[in-house]
């Protein structure tokens, strides 16, 4: 049985047999904020589709890619884009080495050659905030040759069955720029959003299973107020970072929670109405 129907079979015995929010919950993995997202994603996998994962930071887009590689019990190899990044950090560079007195020039492989090679998941991590002239080289693992020469050995490497590429982006944050359209359209792409509602509070509870449930609900209520200002224009993305609520109940689990708040959330955000606007959201909640 090759790996392909192997893992269509995975996803169908667990679409069966399972809840895939508590099978997820359980393994502390991503939480999809719908009945499909994760599906999809999967199906995109299985299919040998590079995947673009489009969301705000702290909506859940690195947990969804490390519950990928666990779903699967594929290693994930990381690459987190800077204007610094080229060639040598995607595909790997040369040494010298003395082994047995003998001095040689060796190469050390980098995570997409490695990745390649291995039939592992390369992840991507902020691929719009890369230089546009680096990421080309790419193109030809992206497609349906996925293969790659390597410019440092001229090596030819195809890449093995179960490669799989997963990118993430933040669109419209300093120091992001538009995608290469040649580039976008390699991939298949998902929109990532903070979660909310029951799924939310799935997450809190599986990662604070000792925390009262008034904290819980005292928080998740602030959160939710900060996200209708978030669809409102009247704060920025970063306000509902769900990684920044978990946060905040962590601390407040040990202090008052509009310190909480103001620590892990208000503090955070670059202007100063922004700032007072979440401290005036959570008065309503704290007294």
């Amino acid at each position: 049985m090759n790996d392909y129907v192997e893992k269509e079979q995975k996803i169908r015995i667990q679409k069966e047999h399972d809840s895939i929010y508590q099978v997820l919950i359980q393994d502390g993995g991503y939480v999809s904020p719908n009945e499909y997202l994760w599906d999809d994603v999967l199906i995109s996998i299985v299919l040998k589709k590079p995947v673009l994962l489009k969301g705000p930071t702290g909506s859940g887009k690195t947990k969804l890619a490390q519950t990928v590689s666990k779903f699967f019990n594929q290693p994930m190899h990381s690459v987190n884009c800077s204007v610094d990044l080229d060639a040598e950090s995607l595909l790997g560079f040369k040494t010298i080495i003395q082994k047995d007195g003998v001095t040689t020039i060796d190469f050390v492989e980098g995570p997409v050659v490695q990745a390649m090679k291995k039939g592992h998941i390369l992840y991507i991590d902020e691929i719009n905030m890369a230089k546009s002239e680096t990421l080309p080289i790419l193109h030809s693992v992206l497609d349906h040759r996925r293969v790659l020469t390597n410019p440092f050995t001229n090596e030819v490497i195809v890449a093995h069955e179960d490669f799989t590429v997963i990118s993430a982006i933040n669109e419209g944050y300093v120091g992001t720029s538009p995608m290469n359209e040649a580039l976008k359209n390699r991939f298949v792409s998902f929109t990532i959003p903070y979660l909310s509602g029951i799924e939310l509070k799935k997450v809190v509870i599986n990662e604070y299973p000792n925390t009262s449930e008034e904290l819980i609900e005292t928080i998740l209520n602030i959160g939710d107020d900060l996200r209708k200002q978030v669809v409102n224009g009247l704060l920025s993305d970063d306000a509902a970072s769900v990684r920044s609520l978990l946060d905040a109940i962590g601390l407040a689990e040990h202090m008052p929670v509009r310190r909480a708040i103001q620590y892990t959330i208000s503090e955070k955000l670059d202007d100063k109405i922004e700032r007072r606007l979440v401290m005036e959201l959570v008065d309503t909640w704290v007294k």
